[in-house]
């Protein structure tokens, strides 16, 4: 068996995704793995387990069993340990792939770095990179799904944790509120993205999205808003609650049986056993000790209102709704349409309230094409896929 590093880069560049041919390159890169360093082959570890997951996964269907692992080795220390109890491969591959960079914001008197967790893309690309938020109390574990789809599509993507939330550094608690939360993706982007970027929010994310871009225009691109939660105005009369009440209210939202109920309104149609590994994953980053603390912080602050910003807006955004979404309306979705300058709706049907966890294909490619395309060609008239991602004109529902 060749071990050149150039042989080898060359066989890697032409491999097909067949199961034989997945399983020979995984085993000719783990017999070299100790001989060349890995900067010789780029990102063939990396790519092979991407495909070699997403293989599995549609030769089962798109419901991969407890047996199905992620390739790659441990998780990060900062991980809660139960992530190892998680048996969605998605979520196992993009847990490996988290990281901590350092993000200057104020805390207190002084100015400090909060070590902020996100996914970083491998490689970087000429366009735009797409950065992924994600929606409250939740992690840039929702994207598990959908992030590899978007690299596969050769779409620069960052999957970042809101301030808060997801599993960036907090011992040193900073304010979690909505000026605090975009103040700190505004030093994140300048620190380490410094591109204009196509911002993606789902559902809170979508406000987080939207309160960013009328503030910091010069940092964003484009917009897409996933089931988005932008007509509530804060946190309403929770701000008014004493604190031993405020975090009595937040152990609740901790809590397996509250989670679970919340992932099955979620869902349009996913199995119980699903349902509870995805509730796993959603609540793992309140395992960690601050989560606790940043929540009621944000709670009592006021939340997200964003109400008064929606026309403000001034830049292209694709609106995603799920056909049977059971948390934010439809109708929602067309007064947000209505209110936006320049804004497309695309709805995904058989979905609900969370189309990136749901129907991550569909997504993948509606974030890809919009990503990518500087042109408004494919965008004059509205578009629904059907369920084998096809596009159908005829039968826009909103």
């Amino acid at each position: 068996m060749s071990t050149n590093p150039h042989d080898l880069t060359v066989a890697y560049s032409k491999f097909t995704t067949s199961r034989p041919q997945l399983l020979q390159f995984y085993h000719i890169h783990r017999h070299i793995s100790n001989h060349f360093e890995p900067a010789l082959i780029p990102g063939a570890r990396e790519r092979f387990t991407s495909m070699y997951s997403m293989h599995l996964w549609f030769n089962s269907g798109g419901r991969l069993g407890t047996n199905a692992v992620s390739v790659d080795g441990g998780f990060p220390s900062f991980i809660p340990e139960e992530v190892k109890e998680i048996k969605d491969p998605f979520a196992r591959a993009l847990a490996q792939r988290i990281q901590r960079l350092p993000v200057k914001l104020q805390v207190g008197f002084s100015e400090s770095c909060i070590m902020s967790s996100c996914v970083k893309p491998r490689f970087q690309r000429d366009t735009n990179p797409a950065v992924l938020l994600h929606c409250f109390d939740s992690s840039c574990l929702e994207w598990r799904r959908t992030y590899p789809l978007l690299e596969d599509a050769a779409v620069e993507t960052w999957a970042i944790d809101i301030l808060g939330w997801g599993f960036s550094d907090l011992e040193r608690l900073p304010p979690c509120d909505a000026a605090s939360k975009r103040y700190h993706l505004y030093q994140l982007w300048r620190t380490h993205i410094q591109r204009p970027m196509i911002l993606v929010g789902p559902s809170l994310g979508a406000a987080v999205a939207i309160d960013f871009a009328v503030n910091f225009p010069e940092a964003v691109d484009k917009l897409i808003l996933i089931g988005a939660s932008v007509h509530v105005e804060g946190t309403g009369l929770l701000t008014k609650l004493p604190k031993f009440l405020a975090y009595a209210g937040v152990s609740l939202l901790k809590s397996l049986p509250l989670r679970l109920f919340a992932n099955l309104l979620a869902f349009d149609d996913i199995s119980l056993s699903t349902c509870f590994d995805w509730t796993n994953v959603g609540r793992l980053h309140c395992l960690l000790p601050w989560w606790e603390d940043a929540t009621v912080n944000y709670m009592l602050s006021g939340g997200y209102n964003v109400v008064n910003q929606i026309k403000q807006v001034n830049k292209r955004v694709l609106i995603i709704w799920g056909e049977c979404d059971n948390i934010v309306s439809n109708k929602l979705a067309v007064r947000l349409h209505s209110e936006l300058p320049d804004a497309t709706i695309r709805q995904i049907p058989d979905c609900g309230h969370l189309p990136h966890v749901e129907k991550p294909e569909m997504v993948a490619r509606l974030i890809a094409d919009f990503a990518l395309s500087g042109t408004r060609k494919e965008e004059q008239n509205p578009i629904v896929l059907n369920s084998a991602g096809e596009k159908n004109t005829s039968s826009f529902i909103c």
